[in-house]
């Protein structure tokens, strides 16, 4: 049970004293008390009196004769304040108006004399009556005013009075309703709540509507579904017999804004502030109150006068906290929310006919740490929901502590699931959860080893001997002694009266060992609890271990709790230590979480290696070579970049005879490639060292390490990895340096120079050359292949050194002369080009292909200017000769002991004979050359010479009609509206024209016209 408030007698009437007490009104520091004679007593409550008495630290018992001071002081009685006992008292403060009920008679006094105003007279018969208070917006000005009302229960009608701003309405408004009101509750500043024999009914003061309640039992209307529990009829069904004043009243009570509880005979109902019935169970009362009410934030209920005894309840669980013994108590008064604060419900009085008890609150923050010593967690929480955040010292943490510790309890009752649930919703600290577990799954709670920054860079170790089921010896097996998280004692819940202690800076120990038959389902519960805390480390950690930096905003002090959050002491404030801390702490998730993963979901363990992750390589290593499940250790190794033991352990299984059933997918240099392709540059040395077996495996395949479409092949050292390729072949040098050039567009001279001279060196091979085996060709295609390649490279590439070429290409083989050719044209010796295709190769469509060429080079280069004239007929002698002449003349004037060739220098004219000046070309024919063989010759070279003059005619045309256009827009204008109107426009001036600057009259001066 809860000690949430402590009874405190303020007044005890004496026993000569014959009055009794009818009813309380409590405001300030002003305590007004009615008595049965009709006298009103005032009392002044001392500050003094309701402060904790304590006695060395601890709160002690106070009763009437031990108090020091006294708790009242008599400061006036009204003896004739009506002639009969006051039954209600109620006050306006707004109006300084005093509200009684006496002799059935509603009466107004004044609140400071205590003078009687006026007797209601309307009201004769009054049963009750009820006050509000609120704050109206005008609806027209939108302006602000303060609106009281008083209703009172007139047999069976309602009669109410309204004060504006302390001010009386002119009249006053009366409602009719089905029953005499034996109760009245204001729901909202316009809605009241009337309870009645029958049940319930919501009354609308505004619009005079009335609706009914409808509940179970004797709350009304036709009864729910707990109807059989509490009786079809109820009690009100017997008020027939004359005994209606057995039947208990109907009571209600607000709870909050919008939230309200009706009570009659032990059923309760809960309902909103605009009557819609709550889905809510009842509370469980064994006896009927005779009065409840709610004093922030417990619900109140006081039991007949023979129990004599005050029930405090959770008004959102429903549990009975505290009872407090009150001896024949019969009235609850709770000072109303516009005179009281609502959190400073310490002030709720309870009165029996002799005495009035002031009820003194405990401290909330006590009150929390009272309810989880008793281990009360789930009242502890509601309680923590309930209340504000300026009434605690920290109600984020306190709420945040108690789910823990109620998680704790659920887990330690076997409830996994809901344990880790609430874990999670809390942002438990993960070692806190993780030190629930055995060894098994939290490892000692090894702390994260201090050789972290070795573990993220590339170590030099080897795993020479690798067996499959020993783990490589670069990776340390785990040590047995471990640094251990230990906690010296329990931490005391209520060590501190501010703040309930879970365990953040010790965390409580617990007996409790997760059984091996549980330990699966508790490891998959605890795999989820440490995914969202990854989650969270990832808000604060980057993958290589840093933190982020944290922008400055408004939200700064809920990122700084949910970094407290991940960790089980309290923060440090400097950032190396921020850094250590965090990183220490995603050690230990990810880690458990793959010993988790090991356990209960060994099919998960894979995709957490692809992720970056802060797993400790001992803890995996070892796990894995014991479950042989090298693949997830590959990947392992290469998510920590610990890249040699992984391609050393590649190496081992895929260079093996035999396939091994353990690990069927390293096999083989396949994943070897694979891997390799994924190294960044900066491994390359790696990547040369581990790519030697594989291209002797398959060395087409193994290419795709240097050639393949991706960054990290495209950003390799060129030089180191031509150099690798060239040392074991010439062949896969080429098909290197091909892929770059080609490819990749590289326009170093040095791997122009080298591709060439690979062609040349491995042309000049022969297949019966035991020197040369590598270089030697399978068939004579491949030859053929490679030589076009060659001449192909030569004609493209402008990057090699043209002398260095022609020197290492053989003069005697006829199988170079291409070669030699294209690089002697590539040299600008044009003539010896044109000699080795008609002398040595004697192909002379090579030849003629090799000058058109030639020409629309030098054509593309020369000035637009030059290309509109043809050399044939304008400056022929100035003219150098064309390429086409220099070909003839090899052709018809060959160096001995070649011979003239007739045929093909006739084609030659024939296609060409624009191309080669007259004068020129008739020198190089002899006499007796017959002219009829030139026929076409001539029509070519006139065809040429007439469409130069044709073409300068069009051009001379062309330009007239320009000049002609132009001409006729100066004179005419352009025929445009408003456009240029050309010389022959007039402007007419007249007397009344002005000007459109200055706006003066222009009359006979000076008349100046714009273009415009």
């Amino acid at each position: 049970m809860l000690s949430a408030f402590t009874a405190r007698p303020i007044v005890d009437l004496k026993q000569r004293d014959k009055s009794k007490i009818e009813s309380i009104l409590a405001y300030g520091d002003r305590l007004l008390v009615g008595l049965s004679s009709g006298s009103l007593r005032i009392y002044r409550v001392n500050d003094d009196f309701d402060r904790e008495p304590k006695h060395n630290g601890e709160p002690i018992d106070v009763s009437l004769g031990q108090a020091n001071a006294k708790a009242v002081d008599l400061l006036r009685e009204v003896e004739k304040f009506s002639r009969r006992g006051i039954e209600q008292l109620a006050m306006i403060k707004e109006a300084n108006l005093l509200v009684s009920l006496s002799d059935s008679f509603v009466s107004i006094h004044d609140l400071q004399t205590f003078n009687l105003q006026e007797q209601l007279s309307q009201t004769k018969g009054a049963a009750t009556f009820a006050v509000t208070s609120n704050i109206v917006k005008d609806k027209a000005s939108g302006i602000p005013s303060i609106v009281s009302r008083v209703v009172v229960s007139v047999k069976r009608k309602l009669v109410l009075w309204s004060w504006h701003d302390s001010e009386l309405s002119s009249s006053a408004v009366e409602i009719l309703l089905p029953a005499p009101p034996r109760t009245l509750t204001w729901a909202t500043g316009t809605k009241v709540i009337c309870g009645m024999n029958s049940g319930y009914v919501f009354v609308d003061v505004e619009t005079k509507g009335i609706t009914d309640i409808i509940g179970p039992g004797s709350i009304g209307g036709s009864g729910g579904p707990d109807a059989g529990r509490f009786g079809g009829a109820g009690t009100a069904g017997m008020s027939y017999m004359g005994m209606s004043n057995w039947v208990p009243k109907g009571l209600a009570t607000k709870l909050s804004e919008n939230k309200l509880l009706l009570a009659k005979d032990i059923n309760t109902l809960f309902i909103d502030s605009e009557g819609e019935v709550l889905e809510k169970r009842q509370i469980p009362w064994s006896v009927a109150p005779e009065a409840i009410g709610f004093s922030y934030p417990f619900l109140l209920s006081l039991q007949s006068a023979s129990k004599g005894g005050l029930e405090i309840r959770n008004p959102e669980t429903l549990s009975l906290l505290q009872t407090i013994s009150l001896p024949a108590a019969t009235t609850l008064h709770v000072p109303q929310p516009n005179i009281s604060l609502a959190h400073a419900g310490k002030g709720f009085l309870v009165a029996s006919d002799r005495c009035i008890w002031r009820m003194g609150a405990l401290g909330y923050d006590s009150q929390i740490n009272e309810l989880v010593a008793k281990k009360l967690f789930d009242e502890a929480i509601s309680l923590l929901n309930l209340l504000e955040d300026a009434l605690l010292d920290d109600k984020e943490g306190n709420l945040r502590d108690v789910k823990m510790l109620k998680a704790q309890g659920l887990f330690e009752r076997r409830k996994f699931r809901e344990a880790l649930d609430l874990f999670t919703e809390a942002s438990a600290p993960p070692e806190r959860v993780i030190r629930l577990y055995p060894d098994v799954i939290s490892g000692g709670l090894t702390r994260p080893s201090k050789k972290r920054k070795s573990s993220q860079s590339e170590t030099n170790g080897t795993i020479d001997h690798l067996e499959p089921k020993s783990p490589p010896r670069s990776i340390k097996r785990p040590s047995s002694r471990r640094s251990s998280i230990h906690s010296n004692k329990a931490s005391s819940i209520l060590s501190s009266p501010q703040r309930v202690r879970s365990g953040d800076e010790t965390a409580s120990t617990s007996a409790f060992v997760v059984e091996n038959r549980d330990l699966p389902n508790a490891v998959r519960e605890l795999n989820a609890f440490l995914v969202d805390a990854r989650t969270r480390l990832q808000r604060f950690l980057n993958p290589d271990g840093t933190i982020k930096p944290q922008e400055e905003s408004s939200t700064n002090g809920s990122l700084l709790s949910t970094y407290d959050s991940l960790l089980l002491g309290s923060a440090s404030d400097t950032g190396k230590a921020k850094e250590s801390q965090l990183l220490e702490t995603a050690q230990l998730v990810d880690t458990t979480l793959f010993r988790g993963y090991m356990l209960a979901q060994p099919s998960l363990a894979g995709p957490l290696f692809r992720l970056n992750n802060f797993c400790d390589p001992d803890v995996v290593n070892e796990k894995l070579f014991e479950k042989g499940r090298y693949n997830d250790l590959v990947d392992f190794f290469n998510g920590k970049n610990l890249h040699r033991p992984a391609l050393e352990l590649l190496k081992r299984f895929g260079q093996s005879d035999k396939e091994d059933p353990a690990a069927p997918f390293l096999h083989g240099p396949l994943r070897t490639i694979t891997y390799l392709q994924t190294l960044p540059s900066k491994y390359a040395d790696l990547v040369l060292e581990f790519a030697q077996w594989p291209l002797e495996s398959d060395p087409d395949e193994a290419m795709e390490i240097f050639v393949a479409d991706s960054e990290n092949a495209e950003t390799l050292p060129r030089n180191k990895v031509l150099e690798f390729l060239a040392m074991r072949s010439s062949r896969l040098a080429v098909v290197y340096l091909e892929h770059i050039i080609t490819e990749l567009n590289d326009l170093t001279p040095d791997f122009h120079n080298r591709l060439v001279n690979l062609y040349i060196e491995r042309l000049k091979s022969r297949k019966s050359d035991k020197d040369h085996s590598n270089l030697a060709f399978e068939d004579l295609d491949e030859r053929n292949a490679w030589l076009e390649k060659l001449v192909e490279f030569l004609r493209l590439s402008h990057q090699y050194s043209t002398a260095k070429a022609f020197g290492q290409l053989p003069r005697d083989e006829a199988e170079f002369n291409e070669a030699r050719a294209v690089v002697l044209s590539r040299m600008g010796q044009h003539k010896q080009a044109l000699e080795i295709y008609v002398f040595n190769m004697e192909n002379y469509a090579k030849a003629e292909s090799y000058c058109n060429h030639v020409f629309l080079e030098e054509s593309d280069s020369s000035q637009p200017s030059q290309n509109l004239r043809q050399p044939s007929t304008i400056e022929e002698n100035e003219a150098p000769p064309s390429i086409y002449h220099t070909l003839l003349s090899l052709y018809l004037a060959p160096k001995p002991p070649n011979k003239p060739n007739w045929p093909p220098a006739l084609d030659l004219l024939s296609k060409h004979g624009s191309r080669l000046p007259a004068s020129s070309t008739m020198e190089l024919l002899p006499t007796e050359f017959p002219i009829k063989e030139l026929e076409s010759y001539f029509q070519g070279r006139m065809r040429a010479a007439n469409s130069t003059v044709n073409q300068d005619r069009i051009v001379a045309g062309l330009q007239k009609i320009e000049v002609l256009d132009a001409q006729a827009r100066l004179l005419l204008g352009d025929g445009i509206a408003n456009g240029n109107g050309g010389r022959n426009r007039k402007v007419v001036i007249r007397e009344e024209r002005l000007c459109g600057i200055c706006h003066r009259r222009l009359g006979a001066g000076v008349i100046s016209v714009f273009p415009e």
